[in-house]
């Protein structure tokens, strides 16, 4: 039960007349400030509830007198960005891609749409970074088949490889074991002088008469040296960076029944100024020229 109230003999304030083993509870109010603070947090908060949506219910919620909706609030910045995204779109579909390189107002714009077309629709081969995956080329270097200028690129990506667009890239490797082109003698022979190329010369190997075979076979495409052509779209031999793999057998595959990548081509689904806006993505993503 409580005891007789009393003050305090220390600090000389009244006690609530509760005592536990001697220790007896000071009667200290709770400071005016933090009351108001309180009070004015009760009145702020009924307020707020009736302007905007707070209370929710069975089939719905209160949605405030003021009617203010978060979701119209981000629709409407979203519609407003999109009209603003929009200006800049139509100039940069209007102007040459060099030149939208050189405008940072419309650069940026750029290349913000590219980086989010890019994550969309070309990611899944390429890679996040552009770092490629085996049998999709590797975008963040410069080793490129076709070339690595704006142009290129973004000729590349309006109308694709071997896609069946008229103005597609297209090269076509011959099937130098399937149609018997080459004895399966002469296919590893010149396989040990493409090694070589590679920076892998098999151990034992003769390439003298790999190197005849591909004298009068390959050169002609690849160069005399393995330096690659890009007007043919022929990959440098000569290189660390190799489209399928670098593995003796691979290469063996290769010239036996070569694999034909297809790029589609992206016109039949990107307007011009999403296209150039990739391009200057892929550009800007550390192999372009």
């Amino acid at each position: 039960m409580p005891t007789k109230i009393e003050k305090d003999s220390v600090t000389g304030r009244e006690t609530t007349g509760h005592e536990w083993d001697g220790l007896r509870e000071l009667n200290t109010p709770l400071p005016k400030w933090w009351l108001y603070t309180l009070y004015a947090s009760i009145v702020f908060a009924i307020v707020y509830s009736v302007l905007y949506p707070s209370v929710p219910g069975i089939t719905g919620y209160f949605h405030g007198v003021l009617g203010y909706s978060t979701r119209t609030q981000v629709a409407a910045d979203v519609r407003a960005m999109a009209a603003q995204r929009g200006v800049s779109m139509d100039k940069i579909k209007d102007m040459p891609i060099e030149q939208v390189r050189e405008n940072p107002q419309l650069l940026a714009v750029a290349l913000t749409a590219g980086r989010i077309t890019f994550a969309e629709n070309c990611q899944a081969c390429h890679g996040a970074g552009g770092e490629g995956r085996p049998a999709y080329p590797v975008l963040a270097d410069d080793v490129w088949l076709w070339g690595g200028k704006l142009a290129d690129i973004q000729q590349t990506i309006t109308y694709g490889i071997r896609s069946g667009h008229p103005d597609a890239r297209v090269s076509q490797m011959p099937r130098f074991g399937a149609d018997a082109i080459l004895q399966p003698a002469q296919i590893q022979q010149v396989a040990d002088y493409v090694m070589a190329l590679y920076g892998k010369p098999v151990a034992g190997a003769d390439t003298a008469a790999g190197a005849t075979v591909f004298a009068e076979n390959c050169a002609a495409c690849h160069g005399d040296k393995g330096q690659g052509n890009r007007e043919f779209g022929a990959p440098a031999l000569a290189s660390q960076v190799h489209l399928y793999g670098d593995t003796r057998a691979v290469v063996v595959a290769q010239i036996t029944n070569p694999r034909q990548g297809v790029m589609p081509n992206w016109n039949v689904r990107l307007d011009p100024a999403t296209i150039k806006s990739v391009a200057l993505y892929v550009h800007s993503l550390g192999g372009g020229e």
